[in-house]
């Protein structure tokens, strides 16, 4: 068992940790209290041309796999910018996986490309109000009509949809009770986000304000057939493609928040004087920490098995589930300790950490929620019966 990272993904973790340096606490503070949306760490990463890193050469990307990305996101998390700085590049780095695998040579020729110098905005459309985490039940339906179809429909919960020029965009084109599988008839289109037949509304919400959460209304959408990712009808086949390597992707920006978190921690454990001693000599403070340290590096192992098995082919279900819910776990603990540990000061934001807490939060609800993690382990790994 090789545990070291190759020197390329040494080299990687190094150039992207000198690039964040530009993008400290204040400048994720600002951006996150004022709603604005970080253009120009946006601006640097795809300059740095590390928005292309997994899409594949020949569109204009680096090819590499999801380990190189997870390490990426981790230390952009890590650096401060929490889920504002991730959730900025996220889609960028790993999103268009079912286009790569799935879309027809023009749709990845007219899209990747732009992806991987970061001209094109992307949001991922799936979620709607009524059907939640129950995929199968989204009702978004996209009627075909000669060349193109029309969709009409709500989604929800769609991060970027305010900056982003398209979407990719799951429907349905047959309706449920229609299909042999729930999971059948529905279809993935990679379309313009179309502002006047799309109303885009921002939801308010407790944290990660830099990257707004959006409302879609759809109406009428025209979506040329040319815009379809692959067969019509198979979707949501396509979108489990990209199930896997998200749950990591979202477990190594978890660590880095838990990372950074705890290294605030300690940091005013071992200065702030209380009784006049630093308040770290205190059990009380130094085992809750030294406990988090243990399991953000327990969390760790398991994310980097995940993204080995599938870089190298192999099943990682188990393992990717594994480390969504362990990270996120194991980072939101973190979170919550860095802000005990600064007692009332932690519950201002001078010292960030709140927002760390804020945004760490997320991270057991997004993009599933640790409950339905358990619900896969107990009846794809155990052999339990599903209850879902």
């Amino acid at each position: 068992m090789d545990f070291e990272l190759t020197e390329d993904q040494e080299t990687i973790r190094k150039a992207v940790v000198g690039l964040l340096r530009d993008f400290d606490d204040r400048y994720w503070m600002e951006k996150d209290r004022d709603h604005r949306f970080p253009e120009e760490f946006y601006a640097a990463v795809a300059n740095g041309g590390w928005l292309g890193l997994t899409i594949p050469e020949e569109y204009g990307g680096h090819g590499l796999g999801i380990t190189e990305a997870t390490l990426l996101l981790e230390e952009v998390a890590r650096s401060g910018g929490g889920m504002n700085a991730a959730s900025s590049i996220h889609m960028s780095i790993f999103g268009m996986q079912p286009v790569v695998v799935h879309g027809s040579e023009e749709l990845k020729r007219r899209t990747l490309p732009r992806v991987a110098t970061g001209d094109l905005h992307v949001c991922f459309g799936v979620t709607e109000p009524e059907a939640g985490l129950d995929t199968a039940n989204i009702t978004t339906f996209a009627r075909r009509n000669g060349d193109h179809y029309v969709v009409n429909g709500r989604k929800v919960w769609i991060s970027k949809a305010v900056e982003s020029e398209k979407i990719l965009l799951l429907t349905r084109t047959t309706k449920v009770d229609e299909v042999a599988r729930r999971t059948d008839g529905m279809t993935l289109f990679l379309t313009d986000l179309d502002r006047d037949r799309i109303d885009v509304r921002p939801i308010p919400k407790m944290g990660r304000n830099a990257v707004t959460s959006n409302e879609l209304f759809i109406d009428e959408l025209r979506v040329p057939v040319e815009d379809r990712v692959g067969e019509e009808g198979q979707g949501f086949r396509y979108l489990l493609d990209g199930l896997n390597p998200e749950r990591m992707l979202i477990a190594a920006e978890a660590l880095g928040i838990g990372r950074v978190a705890l290294e605030k921690a300690v940091s005013y454990g071992n200065e702030r004087l209380v009784f006049g001693r630093p308040i770290g000599m205190n059990q009380a403070i130094q085992f809750p920490l030294a406990d988090s340290l243990a399991r953000l590096d327990a969390a760790e192992l398991i994310l980097r098995k995940a993204t080995w098995l599938y870089d190298n082919g192999r099943p990682c279900g188990r393992e990717a589930n594994t480390a969504k819910y362990l990270c996120a776990d194991a980072g939101f603990t973190a979170a919550d300790r860095a802000l005990q540990t600064h007692g009332g000061m932690g519950y201002s934001e001078e010292y960030h950490v709140a927002r760390y807490f804020r945004e760490a939060r997320l991270m057991k609800i997004a993009p599933i929620s640790q409950e339905m993690i358990l619900n896969y382990l107990g009846s794809h790994t155990l052999g339990m019966p599903r209850s879902y």
